[in-house]
Parts: C-alpha cells; sequence; structure tokens
C-alpha cells in the first residue's frame, strides 16, 4: 500500500482515532428470528425492477455461532463508478465501518464508489483499532473482486463489542462476488444477509421518470434493516439504496439528506439509537439521459421527491417489523407553531412506553397521549423557554383516526374532554394499522411519526438477545 495513496493516508487516521472506540469483549450467543410470521409475508416482494449495471447477492459465512443457514454477507455491486452519499448515525460511539466509510466517501468526494459489502451478526462497534483494520480489510478483499481500488463502503450489523470473525469473513468475499446477479432472487437473498433480529427481508423497488428525459424509464431499489434499538439519528438501521439515474455526485448528499429527515429520522420503536447506522445511496447512470447537476433544476427536485417517498416505504417497513409489535402507528400533529414543534411533540407521543403499551392493550386511554404532548415542549433545564412553540390546553385536540376510512373518534376537543365511546373505541384499536391525530392550534406546521406497540415479546426478544 503506497505511503501517499488516499487509502494509505485514511489508514493512518483511522488508526489514530481507534483507542477512542474501545476494546473488544468476550464472544456471546444472538438472539435468532424465525420463519417469517403470516402476517408478514404480504411485506415480502415477489418480483422486482432493478437499476441497471446493479448487481447484488447474500452468502452464508457463519458470523454467528452456528448459523449455517442463513444468509450473513450482503454484497452489491455496480460494473461502473457511482456516484455516492451516505447518512450516519450521530451515536457518539460509532462503530468502525461507520468511521471508515464516512472518512471514504469524504476523501472520494463522493465519487468512484463500486460496491457495498455488509456483513450482519457483529456490529464490529467498540472495538478499538483491531475494529478498524477489519473494516479496511473487508473493502480491500471486496475491491479485489470488483478490480477497483478505494471504492467500497462497508457496514456491519449485530452485538456490540465483538470483533468481527475477520478471516471468515475475508475467505468468503470471493464467493460472495461470484454469486452476484441481476434477478428478483439475488437482490431478496441479499436483504435477507442483511437482516438480524428482523422476522423479514425489507426489499423495495420501482421505476420513474425526470422531466428533461421523459422517455427514459430510470430504476431505484432498496433493502434496509432494523428492527429494533431504532429511534433518530437514526435508528439501528442499515439502508442501501440504488439507482441508474445520472445524478451529479454533488448532489446526491443534500438529496439523501433531504429523504433521510422525512423518512429514516421520522420513526421510532424504542427510543434508542444504534452505534452503526448507515444509509447509502448509489447512482451509476447506466439507464442514460440529461445528468443532474443542478439543485435548482425541475429533475433535482423530481429526483428528491421520488426518493423521499421511496425512503419513507423502506422506513415504515422497519417500524412494521418492530421488535414484537402487533400494530403500525401514525402520529400526526398539526397546527403546531412551527416544524420543531411539531415533530418533538409527535416525538414524543411516539416514544411513550405508556401510549405503547396502551396501544397494545387496544386501551384508548388518551390521557397517555396528552400527558407525551404536554411534556414534549418543556424547555431543558438552562435553555429559555419557547414562548412561541407552548402548548395550550384551550386549542389542543386529539382524535383516533380509523384506517377503514370511517369517521374520526374526538377524544379531546379545544381542552374538553369528549364522552367517548368505548365500544367504537376498542374497534379501532383492533386495527392493526392505527392514526393518532394531534392538533395544537398554534399554527399551521405539521409533522408526521412512525411508531409502534410494546408487547411481551419486545422483552422477550431484547432480554435473550445476547446471554
Amino acid at each position: 500500500m503506497a505511503s501517499g495513496s488516499f487509502r494509505g493516508q485514511l489508514w493512518r487516521h483511522l488508526r489514530a482515532i481507534g483507542p477512542q472506540l474501545g476494546a473488544q469483549s468476550q464472544p456471546a450467543r444472538f438472539y435468532n428470528s424465525t420463519s417469517i410470521p403470516a402476517a408478514k409475508k404480504k411485506y415480502v416482494p415477489k418480483s422486482g425492477t432493478y437499476p441497471q449495471g446493479f448487481q447484488a447477492s447474500g452468502t452464508i459465512v457463519g458470523v454467528k455461532p452456528g448459523n449455517t443457514t442463513k444468509p450473513d454477507l450482503a454484497f452489491v455491486t455496480s460494473d461502473r463508478p457511482c456516484a455516492a452519499a451516505a447518512v450516519f448515525t450521530k451515536n457518539k460511539f460509532q462503530a468502525a465501518p461507520v468511521t471508515f466509510s464516512r472518512e471514504l466517501l469524504r476523501g472520494k468526494q463522493n465519487r468512484g464508489i463500486r460496491s457495498v459489502l455488509v456483513n450482519s451478526g457483529c456490529a464490529n462497534a467498540v472495538t478499538g483499532k483491531g475494529g478498524l483494520e477489519d473494516a479496511v480489510k473487508m473493502a480491500q478483499e471486496a475491491d479485489k473482486c470488483v478490480g477497483a481500488e478505494e471504492a467500497t463502503i462497508v457496514m456491519s450489523t449485530g452485538v456490540i463489542g465483538q470483533r468481527l470473525p475477520i478471516d471468515k469473513i475475508l475467505s468468503n468475499v470471493p464467493a460472495a462476488y461470484e454469486a452476484l446477479g441481476s434477478s428478483h432472487e439475488h437482490w431478496l437473498t441479499c436483504a435477507k444477509a442483511i437482516c438480524t433480529t428482523d422476522t423479514f427481508p425489507k426489499l423495495i423497488s420501482r421505476t420513474f421518470a425526470l422531466p428533461s428525459s421523459p422517455s427514459v424509464e430510470y430504476r431505484i431499489a432498496g433493502m434496509t434493516k432494523g428492527a429494533g434499538m431504532i429511534h433518530p439519528n437514526m435508528a439501528t438501521l442499515l439502508g442501501i439504496i440504488t439507482t441508474d439515474a445520472p445524478i451529479s455526485p454533488d448532489l446526491l448528499p443534500p438529496a439523501l439528506k433531504y429523504a433521510v429527515d422525512r423518512s429514516f429520522n421520522c420513526i421510532t420503536i424504542d427510543g434508542d439509537t444504534s452505534t452503526n447506522d448507515t444509509v447509502a445511496l448509489l447512482a451509476n447512470g447506466a439507464a442514460g439521459g440529461n445528468e443532474v447537476t443542478s439543485e435548482t433544476s425541475v429533475d433535482y427536485e423530481a429526483f428528491r421527491a421520488v426518493l423521499a417517498e421511496f425512503a419513507t416505504d423502506l422506513a415504515k417497513l422497519i417500524v412494521r417489523d418492530g421488535e414484537g409489535a402487533t400494530k403500525f402507528v401514525t402520529i400526526r400533529v398539526t397546527e403546531a407553531a412551527n416544524e420543531e414543534a411539531a415533530r418533538k411533540v409527535a416525538s414524543t407521543i411516539a416514544r411513550s412506553p405508556l401510549v405503547k403499551t396502551a396501544l397494545y392493550g387496544k386501551d384508548a386511554n388518551w390521557g397517555r397521549i396528552l400527558c407525551a404532548t404536554g411534556y414534549a415542549l418543556i424547555s431543558e433545564p438552562g435553555q429559555p423557554a419557547n414562548e412561541v412553540s407552548e402548548i395550550i390546553p384551550e386549542k389542543t385536540n386529539v382524535s383516533f383516526v380509523p384506517t377503514d376510512g370511517s369517521a374520526e373518534l374526538r377524544l379531546l376537543v379545544n381542552g374538553e374532554p369528549q364522552l367517548v365511546d368505548e365500544t367504537r373505541a376498542a374497534q379501532i384499536l383492533e386495527f392493526e394499522d392505527q392514526e393518532i391525530l394531534v392538533k395544537l392550534g398554534t399554527g399551521k406546521a405539521e409533522a408526521t411519526y412512525w411508531t409502534c406497540d410494546y408487547s411481551h415479546e419486545y422483552i422477550t426478544i431484547n432480554g435473550d438477545y445476547r446471554t
């Protein structure tokens, strides 16, 4: 490795900051998901339309002790260099793959990326210098296969504090490369390979058009994983999104940030933000057409809208697969003084254990929703109060909105409690999909969060996840 190369400079930088990431711990057992529950099979696609020039594979490595049946090494490649961008966790204890991939994209200026390599079963987080070395080795082995240098983003997911079985992974990267293909089964197997406590693989694909090239069919495909330790920014999730649209490397980061802020940063399962969260976007331009080069162009606005909607649909799948979840819950806050206030109220309700357990118990305990609303905007100690965003009880409204299209059930109207039809409330709470509507009456801003309920199974999964 030449000392003057970007790889050399990157490696020296990573070694310098390695001690900040901690040391390894002892091996442990893992929680293992069983077959896909019948209620979740409807979310697994039976076919797809995938971007030109990309291939995918999922390979069994056995990263988890005893795993001999589940693919746990995912490989996504492009036959040409891609523009690339990624959004990473804000947790201070950031995993080695996060540190490596961020520095790689920064050094490459979001250009020249060819592949993404992901292992499940071990997070390679809080693993010190050795963990950073393992992340680099994974990238180098993938680079050898695709015939490019400094061209691979790496991700890992699983238990924190354990070193990767790196020799086992490296020896299987060539097999993962040989297994690459462009069929739906290849992509679905790849999506399975990034799962941990997920009960189903999360994969979406679709087509779209751009205004300046209306005759060109563009394709976008993406996979994600996540079921627990989910809360912005971002959640214990990994996401890989690919497109064959020609997007300038300079435009991918703002487009991805816009999309993530409206999708992956609007979901919560348990209020915990992980060490490994990464959502990466690769665009190889293989479909042709005019390159999108300006943030003020109609093409950019159109692509950004497509990406945001696509990311939202991926993010919703994570909530639907929340550990132990039985409900998919939309929290919609409207008539807020500003968007920040709306987001804070929605987020607070969405992560309230009391709200989530009431929904699991099918209990129309709207007082818990009101309680969470009331403390959402309380100023932190030492911070000035935000009078503009203050909750005004006399203007606050709370309703259950049935997902069958029937009339909303009003629980609180302008601060006055309503005589609730408990039978009607029970009928609404039987639905798998729930919506809670809160109108603050202080402005025109709004925000939406997606969450799930808390069940007994959540405790079982996380009490047994490691030990």
